[in-house]
């Protein structure tokens, strides 16, 4: 009995460990990405040509570890003929690549915050999407929903002094984009005739159409001006090219494995968990911009971050009462960690912060 519950414990503490250090890796590639591409776009204005090298890259190295796998273990991996290429992944690679595209491109207008909050309402459109596609059943819930996350981000936009309308369309454009994304991955990935199932596979398959539905825009808004320009064809140094170039590697890199530990965290675990874990990410990084990165918040903004936080949990709740794999013994103990991560990010400032008094509530203030 004795060694049984040891080796109970063993196995549960493994799992355990397991999912936080691949939450850890998702944030560190996540959060890391999202800092990094908003400081490199800066100081390099070529957002689409960004993306189109890491696309590149990525392809590279998705194609050289299946490679390996395949040389390892004797296994072919899968090649999907032309027709089946065409048909399901298509319109999946543009609209992925259009969402990263725009994504990088807002860098140039909008602050962090700003972006997040924004992106975050990725989550209407994929429930928009899901119910056009049947993957998600009509309940009066999802308006609920949608209704929250949209009254939240209005508030946090309202009488903002860093709004941009430009770079707000751009994360909105991007957002939809990604709401067809996801959905069309999923549907992908789904189908286990098509044969897709593995995060590299997904990957090695998408990123060519990426390239081509991004190609044309990165050759019309950036081709002449990248062409004259001394950060790269023109360029005087070769010290300057060469460190351009290892920033580019750098971004890659850190978009190829945020993107491969995002699966690999919604393998092992499963989509509540990412969801969940996509909150606390969400909130961590708003922290971290408002303190190192200079953004700004007033109270409103600060209450319709509250509110959107609320319609996304709502939606991971329902979601998780809605699936019979997950049990609620375990959907309170998510819950109730993800509580704790979130109350003690978003109120620790407030321990540092004097209370302002009533006639001041509206004026725009540092929030942490």
């Amino acid at each position: 009995q004795a060694s049984r519950y040891r080796i109970f414990t063993v196995k549960y503490l493994g799992v355990a460990l397991r999912t936080v250090g691949l939450i850890l890796l998702y944030y560190c590639f996540s959060i890391g990405i999202t800092f990094y591409q908003k400081w490199f776009i800066k100081e390099f204005r070529f957002p689409l040509t960004v993306v189109i090298c890491h696309l590149v890259v990525k392809f590279i190295l998705s194609g050289l570890i299946r490679q390996a796998h395949q040389l390892w273990t004797g296994h072919p991996r899968i090649l999907l003929s032309w027709a089946v290429y065409v048909k399901q992944l298509a319109i999946t690679g543009v609209a992925s690549a259009l969402d990263i595209g725009f994504s990088n491109w807002s860098f140039e207008f909008i602050t962090i915050s700003l972006y997040t909050m924004t992106k975050s309402t990725c989550i209407i459109f994929i429930l928009g999407f899901s119910l056009v596609f049947g993957l998600e059943k009509r309940r009066c819930s999802l308006v609920v929903i949608v209704l929250l996350i949209a009254i939240g981000l209005f508030m946090f936009t309202y009488q903002s002094t860093q709004f941009n309308m430009e770079g707000f369309l751009l994360v909105l454009s991007a957002s939809f984009l990604a709401g067809l994304r996801w959905t069309l991955a999923q549907l992908v990935m789904q189908r286990k005739e098509v044969g897709l199932g593995n995060p590299i596979d997904m990957i090695f398959h998408v990123q060519p159409w990426m390239i081509l539905g991004l190609l044309p825009l990165a050759i019309s808004f950036e081709g002449v001006v990248i062409a004259t320009s001394e950060k790269v064809f023109r360029s005087r140094e070769s010290g300057a090219l060469v460190r351009t170039v290892s920033y580019l590697l750098t971004g890659s890199l850190l978009a190829f494995f945020m993107e491969l530990s995002e699966y690999l965290l919604l393998t092992y675990t499963s989509s509540l968990t990412l969801s969940i874990a996509g909150i606390v990410k969400e909130v961590c990084t708003l922290y971290l911009a408002v303190n190192y990165s200079g953004d700004e918040m007033n109270t409103m903004n600060f209450v319709g971050l509250l509110i959107c936080l609320l319609g996304i949990g709502l939606h991971i709740l329902v979601k998780a009462l809605n699936s019979s794999a997950l049990g609620l013994d375990s959907l309170c103990r998510i819950t109730c960690m993800s509580a704790h991560s979130i109350l003690f990010v978003l109120l620790t400032p407030f321990r540092k912060r004097r209370p302002s008094p009533m006639p001041l509530v509206w004026s725009q203030t540092k929030l942490f």
